[in-house]
């Protein structure tokens, strides 16, 4: 499989787990939609940096990758990098708040 094709995979799956969250926020399930909204984006960043030969580390925030390596991608999409790269870190942080909830003010979860 070349980098292309699962560049392609990857953005496939970002669309189908974005419907998801889109779902998820409708109906108000918003710990759901947060950490699928998160999955979209990680899983179209992870795309964009195998679009450009890149190889992803299994980790879920790639903004200091797509910073490192932001000359590496068309004009359009590199001018949005760092934008991309704020969105990755704060979904990631919001992330962990929806698995885990805030213990210190004593929000759950959900």
């Amino acid at each position: 499989m070349t980098n292309l094709e699962i560049a392609r995979s990857y953005l496939k799956q970002s669309k189908e787990i974005y419907r998801e969250a889109e779902s998820f926020r409708q109906r108000g399930v918003w710990h759901l939609a947060v950490r699928r909204s998160q999955e979209a984006v990680e899983m179209a960043l992870k795309g964009a940096l195998r679009y450009v030969g890149i190889e992803v580390p299994k980790l879920h925030d790639v903004g200091i990758l797509l910073r490192r390596h932001k000359k590496k991608f068309p004009d359009d999409f590199g001018k949005g990098v760092d934008h991309f790269s704020s969105i990755s870190r704060k979904l990631r942080k919001e992330r962990e708040t929806s698995f885990y909830g805030d213990e210190e003010s004593g929000t759950p979860p959900g």
